[in-house]
């Protein structure tokens, strides 16, 4: 996946914002949290990153597609071994479930706020 249609598939989804910071790094929220992360060092050390859930992670990790994310992989976080290692409709279903789970952790109050119910 091109790191426009990275990035449009992330502010595609209901309440993302995008917030440039560490070294150019693309870091899509939610919330005002973190969801997926792109361009700047994630992209120069090999690809995206993304929230996953226990099952993904070690399977993606399992399977070579992705390594722990650098900093984040005590929250399940994994990085890509390169930006074309998924299917690029692969990697959008993994950007939606990063999404809904964020969305999850957020207070009933902020998913108003955000219109996600």
């Amino acid at each position: 996946m091109t790191p426009r249609n990275f990035e449009a598939r992330c502010l595609g989804l209901p309440g993302a914002t995008k917030v440039v910071q560490w070294e150019g790094s693309s870091v899509f929220k939610v919330g005002g949290k973190m969801f997926a992360l792109g361009g700047g060092f994630a992209a120069g050390s090999g690809g995206y990153m993304f929230k996953v859930s226990d099952m993904a992670y070690a399977m993606l990790i399992e399977h070579g597609v992705a390594r722990p994310a650098p900093y984040l992989a005590r929250a399940k976080w994994v990085q890509l071994v390169g930006n074309n290692s998924l299917p690029d409709a692969e990697l959008a279903g993994y950007l939606v479930q990063a999404h809904a789970l964020i969305v999850a952790r957020l207070t009933r109050k902020a998913r108003r706020e955000l219109g996600l119910g």
